[in-house]
């Protein structure tokens, strides 16, 4: 059964608007639904208080539809009060205060401080692999770097005078994270000891070099990475990703600002370019020494 005023609403989407069929059939599914409900508890969609479209919108939620479903079911709600106002059939609009529930996200796997200690932890440095491993482990957490990034860097990237590593990441867009003093001593032992063992052949850019003396690719750190995750008797499913969400997480949660957080991790919606107008270099590496607990 639709309400007449349902219906009303309707004919002004095809007369007025030239809505196409699949998008009137959709308000039609929605609003019928929402007008039985207020049937069901005998109000009137010309007669309601601000707390009756929330209590609908929740037991939707309830009912097991997703947070987009949720949203287009009051964006029909809404357009059909709307049309009540500009009709003159009401004077006032239930829907003014309400926004728009956004889609949730499914929140990233993020290691514990502890679990970070444990694939931290040390271990003995018997082979040019191990220190090199050690090293990239250190560097990933202490910059929460993209794994591209990671395998990505180059000698020249390295500057150990700041303590800053320089990344070239998502659209070429250069950034400098600071690496903290865990990292900066793996990194040094790895190039002193490990890197030289490693490089076969002349004039290799890349930092972290494979068996054959080439750089490595996402997929051998990722195999490397479930060994060392292995080890360390985490049972959880731990990517590269995992230490990128996990040095924000740590970050935050130790009080670090939001803003320098999203520099350092190189979100596509901050310029680089104007990165140390806004925070400078000195007090990022302060941020990082401060917050970071490897720093």
């Amino acid at each position: 059964m639709i309400d007449p005023l349902v219906d009303r609403f309707l004919e002004h989407l095809v007369v007025e608007r030239g809505l196409a069929q699949n998008s009137l059939d959709a308000y039609r599914r929605d609003l019928t639904r929402y007008t039985a409900y207020l049937r069901g508890r005998k109000r009137l969609p010309t007669a309601l208080d601000r707390t009756v479209i929330p209590r609908y919108l929740l037991e939707l939620r309830e009912a097991g539809l997703s947070p987009r479903s949720v949203a287009r079911h009051l964006s029909a709600i809404r357009q059909f009060h709307r049309f009540l106002v500009r009709e003159g059939i009401v004077t006032e609009d239930p829907t003014a205060h309400l926004e728009s529930p956004r889609p949730w996200r499914r929140l990233p796997g993020v290691l514990s401080s502890a679990e970070v200690e444990r694939l931290l932890a040390p271990r003995p440095l018997t082979t040019p692999q191990a220190m090199r491993d050690r090293a990239m482990l250190e560097v990933l957490y202490a910059s929460g770097l993209r794994v591209s990034e990671l395998v990505g860097l180059r000698l020249s990237d390295l500057d150990f005078s700041v303590g800053v590593v320089r990344v070239l990441g998502k659209g070429n867009k250069e950034r400098l994270v600071p690496l903290g003093d865990a990292a900066i001593a793996s990194l040094r032992a790895y190039l002193t000891r490990a890197r030289p063992l490693l490089e076969k052949r002349r004039a290799v850019p890349h930092l972290f070099l494979g068996r054959h003396g080439r750089g490595l690719t996402r997929q051998m750190f990722w195999i490397l990475l479930k060994r060392y995750v292995h080890a360390a008797g985490i049972t959880k499913r731990v990517t590269p990703h995992t230490l990128r969400h996990s040095f924000a997480t740590h970050l935050l949660e130790r009080g670090a600002d939001l803003r320098v957080v999203q520099l350092m991790l190189g979100h596509s919606d901050i310029g680089t370019t104007q990165i140390y107008t806004h925070v400078g270099r000195a007090r990022l590496k302060a941020i990082h020494a401060k917050y970071h607990p490897r720093g």
